[in-house]
């Protein structure tokens, strides 16, 4: 595991990193989900796909990676961009899970690979907007230590920051940025994904001009037994 440090519109990050086959001269850079890190990528990923130079990366704010702001995708795309630049990195192929694959589609790589990308605004149960509603509701009066009892256990772990960095990038709707990328993209998807549905990876295949769609039996975590056949699947249709 390495950092590099990188300033990014006055604000400082170290970003920490692995590389594995670093002697290879294409490059393979793998961008994990919200509330993921790198070493979830690596433990899947790291034993194919030889011929190319992998690199794990710790969003801001995730694994090793430590984050002080608030921050929006935008900024995320700009650090991961410097940071590539640091290494030297070519985008020849970026894989990105769930909000990871709205990172690397803004990084308009030559070959997009998204597993369960999120993107596509879904509807929200009934119970979630009740608790939308309530939480707006008593913000109005000034009483977010009241609101702070309607997020879930996942976002009550958050640092405030991470919070607000969760709200500013959570109902991003994409379907104009995959519509735009025009290059060549694989997109992955678990059958029985509840966090980004089945119908979420379609309506994405559709919008990308240049994609193919495979699904598997799993859930939100599929490529972790499917690793085999989605890298032989990279392999032979990257371009």
């Amino acid at each position: 595991m390495a950092t590099k440090s990188l300033t990014i519109n006055n604000k400082f990050f170290d970003i920490s990193y692995e590389i594995i086959n670093p002697t290879a001269t294409k490059d393979i850079v793998f961008l994990h989900g919200w509330g993921s890190n790198k070493d979830i990528m690596k433990n899947v990923f790291s034993p194919y796909l030889k011929n190319f130079r992998h690199i794990y990366i710790d969003l801001p704010g995730f694994g090793k990676s430590e984050n002080k702001y608030v921050l929006t995708t935008d900024e995320y795309v700009k650090i991961i961009e410097e940071f590539l630049k640091l290494l030297n990195s070519s985008k020849h192929i970026i894989v990105g899970h769930s909000y990871g694959g709205k990172v690397a589609t803004l990084l308009n790589p030559k070959n997009l690979v998204l597993l369960s990308s999120a993107g596509i605004l879904e509807e929200k149960p009934f119970d979630v907007k009740i608790k939308i509603f309530f939480a707006k509701f008593l913000n109005l009066f000034g009483l977010k230590n009241i609101t702070k009892r309607f997020r879930s256990k996942d976002v009550n772990s958050m640092s405030e920051n991470m919070y607000l960095t969760f709200k500013n990038v959570v109902n991003e709707d994409f379907s104009q940025k995959f519509s735009d990328f025009s290059n060549n993209a694989l997109i992955f998807w678990g059958k029985n994904d509840t966090a980004t549905s089945l119908k979420s990876g379609e309506i994405i295949a559709n919008l990308i001009k240049k994609s193919t769609f495979i699904s598997y039996d799993g859930d939100h975590y599929f490529f972790a037994k499917n690793a085999k056949d989605i890298t032989t699947r990279i392999e032979n249709g990257i371009c």
